[in-house]
């Protein structure tokens, strides 16, 4: 499938794009999600600042990683097919 314009699409760059999909797959099925830090002020009085650290969850379901694993296979079966 070649694709004229601004961006071509190739099998190799379709195989690219799979392998990426099955390894972020793979990372969301085993570590279901990710945790990350923010920082807000609580208190801003002149020379008095008092600062607040957030704990953020966010998790991904299981399926949305397996559906990267799958999506992620067929994308590089098709782009191996595309070679021959």
């Amino acid at each position: 499938m070649m694709v004229t314009g601004l961006f071509s699409v190739t099998g190799d760059n379709v195989k690219i794009i799979g392998v990426m999909l099955i390894l972020l797959g793979i990372a969301g099925v085993v570590y279901g999600g990710f945790t990350f830090t923010s920082q807000k002020k609580a208190v801003d009085m002149g020379p008095l600042q008092i600062n607040k650290t957030e704990h953020h969850s966010v998790p991904i379901p299981p399926i949305i990683g397996l559906a990267g694993i799958i999506g992620g296979g067929a994308l590089f079966y098709f782009g191996m097919k595309e070679n021959r």
